[in-house]
């Protein structure tokens, strides 16, 4: 029977650039993904690269700040690979901020004041808000196109795939990890990563914490390419600019377990916030919507890190992160499933900790 060095539960772009990582590395990788690969959270993301005091737990950011650094190499690295485009855009955010933003006491020291220079002439500015507008040097990126340039380069690299055919247990051998049970068949491997998102609490033998926290979006077509150039985010929606020409408006955060389903009500709540904010948009055509659903833990914090069973590993819970900590959680993982010690100290993101 065939084995592999590790075997990465999750196709997303969490499992996908650590498998990536791995195979640099020299191991040989197997992603075990239960569906179509990258079409989960990953494809139902905006892409902001948030890297805000003012939204980033304290906890995280370290974390969020290193990986927005790398950004620009490892989009650079997977459009080089794949020869596919993955629309990092660096206009930077602005960022209408929510009274509670306001009230922090982090919030002057930490957001340089909104200029002329960044305006968005077709940006309706919310009364009484007017003076409260800033200026983020934060970027974008089109998850759709990055987790796509990520799989064809795994494949590239010779990364092994089974797709839909879901894992349903980690097995282990004499207390050790020696593989993993999916539905159909079963793959061998003295190391194991769950890297399952809002589905890896479903997959032993650790009982993770995670859930799934569903958000909804939709996707208007522009009357010009150039209508907006930021992100907005506001405390009425986040409006997310593309190269071409579409602009994605999201989201909610709904607690309702594995529904997947988009509410015609939300979808038009989303919409007339867009409109409210750039009134222009009255002229753009809907182009879809959907929901998905993001991985939730207890501390709205990832999982990372070895577990208390000898070669299984855990990558999961990034909640609405994924995105932006791609790139650390793949090379910090990699550290680690290496027997090395890790840039940055993951100890409070360790599963120990529930």
């Amino acid at each position: 029977m065939k084995t592999w060095d590790v075997i990465v539960i999750g196709s997303g772009i969490i499992g996908l650039s650590l498998s990536i990582a791995l195979r640099k590395r020299g191991a040989t990788v197997l992603v075990v993904e239960r569906g179509e690969p990258g079409r989960e959270a990953s494809y139902a993301a905006g892409g902001m690269l948030v890297d805000c005091p003012l939204e980033t737990p304290n906890s995280l950011q370290a974390l969020a700040s290193a990986s927005a650094k790398m950004y620009p190499e490892f989009a650079h690295e997977l459009e080089l690979e794949s020869g596919m485009k993955v629309d990092l855009r660096d206009f930077g955010t602005i960022l209408i901020p929510s009274d509670e933003h306001i009230a922090t006491p982090q919030f002057k020291a930490n957001l340089g004041r909104f200029d002329s220079e960044h305006e968005e002439p077709e940006l309706q500015k919310p009364l009484g808000l007017e003076n409260r507008i800033f200026y983020l040097k934060e970027r974008s990126v089109d998850p759709r196109a990055l987790t796509a340039a990520a799989f064809k380069t795994a494949k590239l690299r010779g990364v092994d795939f089974s797709s839909g055919d879901p894992a349903t247990g980690v097995d282990v051998s004499d207390n050790k990890i020696s593989g993993v049970t999916t539905t159909k068949t079963s793959f061998r491997a003295s190391k194991v990563v769950n890297c399952a998102g809002a589905w890896s609490g479903q997959i032993g033998p650790s009982q993770l914490p995670t859930r799934p926290v569903k958000g909804q979006m939709l996707c208007l077509a522009m009357p010009s390419r150039t209508l907006l150039k930021h992100v907005i985010r506001s405390p009425l929606a986040y409006l997310i600019p593309r190269s071409d020409g579409r602009l994605l408006v999201g989201a909610t955060v709904e607690e309702v377990g594995f529904d997947k389903r988009t509410v015609p009500a939300t979808i038009q709540r989303l919409h007339q916030a867009a409109l409210k904010l750039v009134p222009k948009l009255s002229e753009a055509k809907i182009l879809e919507d959907w929901a998905g659903l993001r991985p939730g833990t207890p501390d709205a914090l990832p999982i990372l890190g070895a577990t208390a069973m000898h070669g299984y590993y855990v990558a999961t819970g990034h909640f609405r992160d994924g995105i932006l900590l791609a790139p650390i959680t793949s090379h910090l993982m990699a550290d680690v499933i290496d027997g090395r010690q890790p840039q940055y100290d993951i100890a409070p993101f360790s599963l120990s900790r529930f």
